[in-house]
């Protein structure tokens, strides 16, 4: 006994096979708009790791600065002045408070250039006598892509020895 084999016919009794070219262009086109997204995805958190890696240098500076003037509360004001390359920590030199303040805010300003986009410090200081005294820190860098900079700031309170 023969069976009979049933076969798709479609108009004008052709077999149908495979996929035709509208459908392969309409399959493409979805691909593509799937790519362009993940493309897309790609990039903004590229461009997210970059933000958040100048952020930490940020904070890192600041928090380097804070931990230099508590270790040096003498120094008063010398902080919110220019920095200086006094040779205080590698010349073997004695250098009064305030030559140590300028030697850390010039190492200070050296890492935010080595680290941030037109990294910029700044150090604000206030005399709150005889409460603490109170250091405003801000790092500023530029991020690309943007107008306007950013910037990370801290007060911290200070007792005088």
């Amino acid at each position: 006994m023969r069976t009979k084999r049933h076969t798709l016919k479609g108009p004008g009794s052709k077999r149908m096979q495979g996929f035709n070219l509208v459908e392969v262009l309409i399959a493409l086109i979805i691909m593509s708009v799937g790519m362009l997204g993940i493309a897309g995805l790609y990039v903004h958190s590229m461009q997210a790791g970059r933000t958040s890696l100048f952020r930490h240098h940020a904070v890192t500076l600041a928090g380097d600065v804070a931990d230099r003037i508590r270790a040096n509360p003498r120094a008063l004001a010398a902080y919110a002045a220019g920095g200086a390359d006094n040779n205080c920590v590698d010349g073997g030199i004695n250098c009064t408070p305030a030559q140590m303040a300028e030697n850390d805010i010039f190492l200070w300003q050296q890492q935010a250039v080595d680290t941030l986009p037109s990294g910029q410090v700044a150090v604000i200081f206030t005399d709150n006598t005889p409460a603490p005294h109170t250091y405003a820190i801000t790092v500023r860098w530029s991020e690309p892509g943007q107008v306007l900079g950013m910037s990370y700031s801290i007060t911290i309170p200070v007792f005088p020895i």
